[in-house]
């Protein structure tokens, strides 16, 4: 078995989160970076993961799912992915755009890891 790390940066999704109502009713931008550790076990794409599904399921569980806190929809990110049979440790970082504008700041985030052990 090798370890290998995936990272991916920059993956856009719209969902509905946020600690104000009005963020929950309308969909929003948010950006998410993947730092994801797995294990590979030969050189072949079905033993890996491949990373359009892991842009795929960071922007469905965006899409589907409505949190007030930021963390916990990083949380929820982080936790889909490491459900994958494949993935060691993985840590989700969700950037909040609108949030940094309105603050007149570069960037909100909220970052999650979760890790075998």
């Amino acid at each position: 078995m090798t370890a290998s790390r995936i990272t991916i940066t920059g993956i856009e999704a719209e969902g509905r989160h946020g600690a104000n109502p009005s963020e929950r009713l309308e969909a929003q931008p948010f950006v998410v970076d993947l730092d994801v550790l797995l294990e590979v076990e030969r050189d072949q794409l079905d033993a890996t993961v491949d990373y359009r599904a892991l842009a795929d399921l960071v922007r469905s569980t965006v899409a589907s799912s409505s949190f007030v806190l930021l963390e916990s929809l990083a949380a929820a990110v982080a936790q889909a992915i490491f459900d994958l049979s494949a993935v060691l440790e993985v840590t989700a970082t969700v950037h909040k755009p609108r949030a940094a504008d309105s603050m007149g700041v570069e960037d909100v985030a909220a970052e999650v890891s979760f890790e075998v052990g």
